[in-house]
This record gives C-alpha cells, structure tokens and sequence, in this order.
C-alpha cells in the first residue's frame, strides 16, 4: 500500500549530525521509519540518535544495507551529496536542500539518470507512505493510511491537502513532494505511473503551480492515456497578474505554455477534474473512493 518507500526501507541521513538532519531524522525515527545510519564526514566512527555515522556513503551502504538516502546538506555540497549516494548505488535519493545552484544540478540530475537510480528534489518536503515511513520533513502527526496517492509540487500545500484528506477520514497511500525547482529528480508522470501501477491506491490528488510545462506533459502522456483512477487537480497561482515573476524558481511561463489555464485545460482536456479549492479537492476525493473514505 505504499509507493517508493515502507516500513522495510532502510534509510540514512546525508547530514545527520547537523541541526537540520538531526531534528529531522528524530522526527523520521519517531514515525516509524527503519533510520539506520548516518553520513558525516570526518565523524566517522561515532554514533547520533542511537544510529552510526559514516564518512561516505559507499562505507554506510556496505555496513548497513541503506536503500534510501535524506538529503540535509547545505546547498553548496547538496549536488555532490547527490551524486555520492547515485555513485553509492542508493536506489532512491531526497534531496530535501533549496537554494541548489542550477548548474550543480545539472550535472547531478544527468549523473543520477546515467547511474539509473531515483532521485526527488531538490527543495522538497519529501514523502511519507502513511502509517509506514517518511523520508523527509512533512509533519508526522498530519498523515492517515487510505487509498489516495498524492504528488505535489508545493510544499506548503502537500501539507494544507493531507491535513483536509486526514480530517475528512479520507486516507493515503504515500504523499509524494517532487519539489518545485526548474531542474528535478522524479517528475509528475514518473510519479503517476508508479500510482498507476500500485494496486492499493484507489484515487490521485495532484497540485501544480503555474510555471514549467510538467503537468501538462503528465496530462497529455499519462493521464489521457487510460491511467484507469481519477485524478483530483488543483494548480496554484491561478490569480497571479499575467506577465508577473513570480518568486518559486521553477515559476516561468513559456508562450501558452506553464500558465494556469494552460495546465487546467490540459488536465481538464485529459479527464481529471481540477478543483478552485482545498475544500474541493477534499470532496472531491471523498467523492471518488467512496464509503472507503469512512473506513
């Protein structure tokens, strides 16, 4: 009932014995998740939060068996943090760091596709599979296992959906944050197909922002091409003045191309119903899973 990560995750922290990776990771213990180890160079050797601590990542994956690396190092080392666990062959890679120089990651977004491993982010909150694991820093206490997948671009509003699902006795499988910088690891259709394949999710809320072009190619080649589960849509910064920068980093609109009506025609074109509110995306999701929303 999960995608990408669960309960037998085995997982490290990138910049454990920091403050941002230690706060973090304590509230990633505290959910559940498998924490086995750390990566700090030059701390090797010692332990934090009751788990080892490695220089590298290759010397933590060789002791520990980490499938999963948290990503909590300062921006200007974030790229090289990336590559080292791709290198490493962590199979899935979070990047949870913002303010990554756009070149850095570049070349880390090709090392990672060469390397063949997965990678979300940079300038994400993360994931959670409910009930199970989370890799990253949505809040734990806002979760509730069902069978809504979730996939969002906005942080702040990953959490403002799961918190109206959750209260609304309306479940998820794994709420996904794919970060909204203009160059990233998994994108929208990557993410839907993993929902798609994943028998225990019933329903999918997706939350784009105007700028880029990523939803509409998500519409256009997954959604419109028989994804067989509803799909519940809400694009923020529909009100924003046209010809007006808008301050995410991944907020640039391209002709017809990235602006909110753009990605509401396109989802809208594909099927999916695209909602004006958090309130309606709530309804919306209660609507299409049914009594399973009250189980």
């Amino acid at each position: 009932m999960s995608i990408l990560v669960d309960r037998t995750s085995r997982v490290l922290v990138q910049g454990l014995t920091g403050r941002e990776g230690s706060f973090h990771a304590e509230a990633m213990k505290a959910y559940g998740t498998t924490l086995v180890g750390g990566v700090s160079p030059g701390k090797g050797g010692t332990s934090h939060l009751g788990v080892p601590i490695f220089d590298t990542v290759a010397d933590a994956r060789a002791a520990t068996g980490a499938t999963v690396s948290g990503v909590f190092v300062p921006a200007p080392s974030a790229a090289d943090a990336i590559m080292e666990a791709a290198a490493a062959g962590i199979e899935l890679i979070v990047c949870i760091t913002e303010g990554i120089p756009l070149w850095d990651m570049v070349r880390a977004r090709a090392f990672v596709a060469e390397a063949g491993v997965r990678l979300i982010g940079p300038n994400c909150p993360g994931l959670v599979t409910a009930g199970q694991a989370k890799v990253g820093i949505i809040p734990n206490h806002i979760n509730r296992p069902g069978p809504v997948g979730i996939v969002s671009r906005s942080g702040t509003l990953t959490y403002e959906v799961i918190q109206g699902l959750s209260q609304a006795s309306v479940g998820q499988t794994t709420s996904v944050g794919i970060g909204g910088d203009p160059i990233l690891g998994l994108s929208f259709s990557e993410v839907l197909a993993l929902f798609k394949a994943d028998p225990q999710t019933e329903a999918v809320v997706m939350i784009g922002e105007i700028g880029g072009s990523d939803e509409e190619r998500a519409a256009e080649t997954v959604i419109a091409r028989g994804f067989g589960k509803p799909v519940i849509g809400f694009i923020s910064g529909r009100t924003a003045p046209p010809g007006k920068r808008m301050g995410h980093a991944g907020a640039i609109i391209s002709g017809n191309r990235g602006t909110a009506q753009s990605k509401v025609d396109a989802l809208t074109g594909a099927g999916a119903r695209v909602c004006d509110t958090i309130e309606e995306v709530v309804e919306a999701a209660r609507a299409a899973i049914g009594e399973r929303a009250f189980s």
